[in-house]
């Protein structure tokens, strides 16, 4: 996690709605360090020969947050929340992308290392974890975020449940029932499409 504290990111958002122009262009630094360190945290864990670059994610990224000219973020924990679900938008476009231009021909390749972010190919693997994402989000929305937080932004337990303001015993218990849901979920959409 970034050096610069909550109370100061916080601070610096609440100058710079309040017409301060230093505070916004601190600000822009400080999101747009938080982006870099969030888009190098997924693709570390990419495969080598990936396509997309950290800077080209962290570019949409921050074009995508900054895109109305406000910062609607209430603090740091809500920044993480939103700038998760840009990441996860950003790598799911790119990896539907890739996957169209390679025309599969309905075949689906899951691994159940997706959770764990050692998956060969992360494309499909990706837009499979979307899609059970997305099932599992509209059952249970904070054990969601929870996945947003981990596995999109790279929080660590404690990070999370402070973004979440929940207790880190909720966290692991949420966190181990999501892995646990999505791993037979994806599982199933593996077992369904290999026959």
């Amino acid at each position: 996690m970034s050096t610069f504290s909550c109370n100061g990111f916080t601070a610096l958002l609440t100058e710079y709605r309040s017409g301060d122009q230093e505070a916004g262009k601190q600000l822009a630094v400080v999101v747009y360090q938080e982006l870099r360190r969030l888009a190098q945290y997924y693709l570390q864990r990419e495969r080598p020969d990936h396509t997309l670059q950290a800077t080209a994610l962290v570019h949409e990224a921050y074009v995508r947050l900054f895109s109305d000219g406000v910062c609607a973020w209430r603090d740091r924990a809500h920044f993480f929340n939103v700038a998760a679900q840009q990441m996860r938008r950003l790598l799911l476009d790119h990896a539907r992308a890739a996957q169209a231009e390679k025309r599969y021909g309905g075949k689906l390749k899951v691994s159940l290392e997706v959770l764990t972010g050692v998956a060969e190919d992360r494309d499909e693997d990706l837009i499979a974890l979307d899609d059970a994402l997305g099932r599992f989000e509209a059952l249970y929305p904070r054990a969601s975020r929870i996945v947003e937080l981990r596995f999109f932004a790279g929080l660590t337990e404690k990070e999370a449940a402070g973004a979440l303001e929940i207790s880190t015993a909720t966290l692991k218990r949420d966190w181990d029932f999501a892995r646990a849901w999505l791993y037979r979920q994806i599982s199933g959409a593996a077992a369904s499409h290999s026959v």
